[in-house]
């Protein structure tokens, strides 16, 4: 096997060579933020019906051979390809969980699933090289999710470049040299599902949005590359033509561009939902208050026309449940997106809701998410809210504290986990590098 001259030797060299000592403390910082942010959505996704079908799929069908991983706060070992499968599904299965504009998807929810999983397949790894892993899968998925959307024409699930960036995780973890490195980024790609994320828009269903699939799909790359399975070459890694994507690899830390998701719904449905909660903390009034909603949105926004979800997979991709949920509660967490279905104030509300699309909303995206919310109230008077876009974005005024990640954090986990349990999660991964991996992973892989 040769590789050919096309081959950026610089990102396989950051794939490789970055170490702890690498990072600026803003990298590292952002690492801590998302992984308890990601251990908050996985436990609250223990409770769905998804993640106990696909937690029972993989005990069944991915037993642990000779090396074998842990299912997220359930503890039954299976093969590291069905960790990373059922891990992804279930952070995937409530939708709040980081994400990246550019990608019009999310990262941490394959790369942690896959670093995990490799963890614990090839033996204990040291605190320092267990950030440094995830920050590089960070910067290494999320440029092979833009160079996917820059090479490919249709709108893919973040499973299908998350595959790319799991393959690259497990040839570091697994100490694999450039060549068979190469092989694993073209077995993933190619292997990676190249699904189509409007499908499921359409049509919300457990598929959501591929995540763990490709999280299945790149650690399996790099276990065949490893034996001397070969690829196709990565077109997101490989084409000269989107080299200026990888150009800036250890100078601009992509960790730090990732927005934080305060709602467990899509990200598109939440500048809707931030005008409505706004609105309705403005001039104090109630759902009971609102006699219809119109949203005036992106193209892609309006395609979450679900009002009558039957699952909480129709909720989560929907707009107006959502909308309808924060005004008649005024807030809008797991709780509306579960139990919350069979509120008749919500439903009744839902159908309500009206949504247009807005030319120069379109026009923003991906880079910009907006809404504009009119209420027209049961009194007669017409509410309307400035163009809004959802809070949680990396900077600027629309960005939120750390305060707000450890609440969210403790609202998912707590009523899981139990306060106590969650507790130490949180300080396990508050004193990671003081205290080492073993605290954390103990509560979030336990013996059965």
């Amino acid at each position: 096997m040769t590789t050919p001259s096309t081959t950026p030797t610089a990102v396989l060299e950051f794939l490789h060579d970055t170490s702890f000592d690498d990072l600026p403390a803003e990298a590292v910082a952002a690492a801590h933020r998302w992984l308890l942010d990601l251990l908050g959505v996985a436990a609250a996704g223990t409770t769905t019906d998804l993640s106990a079908i696909i937690r029972s799929h993989v005990v069944e069908h991915f037993a642990a051979g000779g090396r074998s991983a842990s299912l997220l706060f359930d503890g039954r070992p299976v093969s590291p390809a069905g960790a990373a499968l059922a891990n992804g599904m279930t952070i995937d299965s409530i939708d709040a969980h980081d994400g990246h504009n550019l990608t019009k998807g999310h990262t941490g929810c394959h790369q942690l699933p896959a670093l995990l999983a490799l963890a614990q397949a090839e033996g204990e790894m040291d605190t320092k090289s267990f950030v440094a892993a995830l920050v590089v899968g960070y910067e290494f998925a999320t440029r092979a999710g833009i160079a996917l959307h820059a090479s490919a024409c249709d709108y893919h699930t973040s499973g299908a470049w998350g595959a790319v960036g799991c393959a690259g995780l497990g040839a570091r973890v697994l100490g694999l040299d450039h060549e068979r490195t190469f092989e694993a980024l073209g077995i993933a790609e190619y292997h990676g599902p190249r699904s189509q994320m409007m499908r499921v828009i359409d049509h919300p269903t457990m598929l959501k949005d591929g995540s763990g699939w490709g999280a299945m799909a790149g650690v399996s790359a790099a276990y065949l590359a490893a034996d001397g399975f070969t690829g196709a070459p990565a077109v997101t890694v490989n084409d000269p033509a989107l080299d200026h994507l990888w150009s800036d690899l250890g100078s601009h830390w992509i960790i730090g561009d990732q927005y934080y998701k305060p709602h467990p719904v899509c990200r598109w449905a939440q500048p809707a939902v931030e005008a409505a909660l706004t609105l309705r903390r403005t001039h104090d009034i109630t759902g009971s208050d609102v006699e219809r909603v119109e949203v005036a949105t992106f193209h892609e926004a309006a395609r979450l026309a679900t009002a009558l979800p039957a699952t909480t997979e129709h909720a989560q991709y929907s707009l107006p449940f959502p909308v309808a949920a924060a005004l008649v509660r005024g807030r809008l967490g797991s709780e509306e997106i579960t139990t919350g279905l069979l509120d008749d104030d919500i439903r009744s509300l839902s159908t309500r809701v009206v949504i247009t699309e807005d030319e120069v909303h379109n026009d923003e995206f991906p880079a910009r998410r907006f809404a504009r919310v009119t209420l027209q109230l049961r009194d007669g008077r017409r509410l309307t809210s400035e163009d809004t876009e959802p809070r949680g974005d990396p900077r600027g005024e629309l960005a939120v504290g750390d305060d707000e990640v450890r609440m969210k954090f403790r609202e998912l986990a707590g009523p899981v986990l139990g306060s106590d349990r969650a507790a130490e999660i949180e300080g396990a991964v508050d004193t990671l590098l003081d205290t080492g991996l073993q605290p954390l992973l103990a509560q979030i892989l336990p013996t059965p």
